[in-house]
């Protein structure tokens, strides 16, 4: 299942150029697998990258907007501001602690970012793409979204501070109380869309309703508590108690300089990406167009714009991506109690008892009629 099922559904991208270049690659042995999958690596990563770079422009703009001043506007316009960020990072001293552990000193910003970038595998952009179909993909999500707090908390004790230290422990006790609400909320989707698979989860929610078979309605308390998790969970205003410089001295990430505070920035922004991405995935349809199939004129540009497609996926990712920058302008940070109250007794308990009701739902076929079946 490494390969994604678009050549069974018929891509013909897929059919004409990328089937034959892995056929040719593969055709040379151990090497032309290698190379296969760090092709498949670069497809991901890059463009992950690459949006990091320009949601951060897009951040300091949009807090500029809603401050009434002026963000980026002198490196390329303020365009390029973020990759000129992204050199002076490089071109930084990196100093580490003489008392440091030397060797989980530099591995803690890499435990922080594989994950991020792993957890993309099996993220459908659309029906035809994906670099992976796994069958179990919602598992392997929740299993990669869990590993980054290793990243955490070794980087607060392998810097041998008191600072950094509290700041990792209370980061991990944040993302680890969230990450269950976050558990919960999904096996709500799991029970409506009856499947692991990201794509028969988005396939779910089709039948040509439109919004209404979204899970977003039914599924709302779970789509509240999922999204401000995922908040949470990357450690993001209203919920920056681990990293607010006037109390903790910038958290887990005190100690460390240069590109290696670089790596621990990019996590943080994929990640808040990829909640973007999964929200929408899960509870919005994905691809799906909001429009009844009904509705939709049958003009054939018109047809194309307004049916189902991968523009749909990025609009909604954009509206949530920006709703974390509307947060960090909006919102007072939350004092820590208060944090770990939300988590533990507001959120698991709702999640809880909707999964109750949404089996009810499913059961009596309020839910879970959409178009499922994909491929294997």
């Amino acid at each position: 299942m490494s390969i994604a099922i678009t050549t069974v559904l018929g891509n013909p991208l897929m059919q004409n150029v990328i089937d034959p270049l892995r056929e040719l690659l593969l055709s040379f042995g151990t090497l032309g697998l290698l190379a296969w999958i760090v092709l498949k690596i670069l497809v991901v990563a890059v463009p992950v990258i690459v949006a990091v770079a320009f949601y951060v422009v897009w951040e300091r703009k949009l807090i500029g907007w809603m401050h009434v001043r002026h963000g980026p506007m002198y490196v390329g316009w303020g365009i390029l501001q973020a990759f000129a960020d992204v050199f002076k990072l490089l071109f930084k001293e990196v100093i580490q602690p003489t008392v440091a552990h030397p060797v989980l000193y530099r591995l803690a910003p890499l435990l922080a970012l594989v994950p991020a970038f792993a957890a993309w595998a099996v993220v459908p952009f659309d029906a035809r793409m994906a670099v992976s179909n796994a069958n179990a993909g919602l598992l392997y999500l929740l299993a990669m979204t869990s590993l980054g707090i290793y990243g955490v908390i070794i980087a607060g004790w392998a810097s041998n501070s008191k600072y950094a230290f509290l700041g990792a422990m209370r980061a991990s006790a944040q993302m680890i109380s969230y990450e269950i609400a976050m558990g919960f909320a999904l096996v709500g989707v799991l029970i409506a869309a009856g499947s692991l698979n990201l794509t028969d989860i988005v396939l779910a929610q089709g039948g040509g309703k439109g919004i209404l078979g979204w899970f977003l309605l039914p599924l709302l308390p779970l789509f509240v508590v999922y999204f401000v998790s995922g908040v949470a969970e990357t450690n993001r205003a209203p919920f920056d108690v681990v990293e607010g410089e006037s109390e903790i001295v910038a958290g887990h990430m005190v100690e460390y300089s240069g590109s290696q505070f670089a790596l621990f920035f990019l996590s943080e922004y994929a990640n808040m990406i990829l909640v973007s991405f999964l929200t929408s995935i899960f509870f919005l349809g994905g691809w799906l167009s909001p429009l009844p199939a009904a509705w939709i004129p049958d003009v054939p540009v018109l047809s194309t714009v307004l049916g189902d497609g991968w523009w749909w996926l990025l609009a909604k990712v954009f509206f949530f991506a920006s709703c974390f920058i509307w947060f960090r302008a909006a919102f007072p940070r939350y004092r820590y109690d208060q944090i770990m109250r939300l988590g533990w007794k507001v959120f698991i308990p709702i999640t809880i008892a909707w999964i109750f009701v949404t089996a009810l739902l499913v059961y009596f076929g309020v839910i879970g009629g959409g178009a499922t079946g994909a491929v294997a």
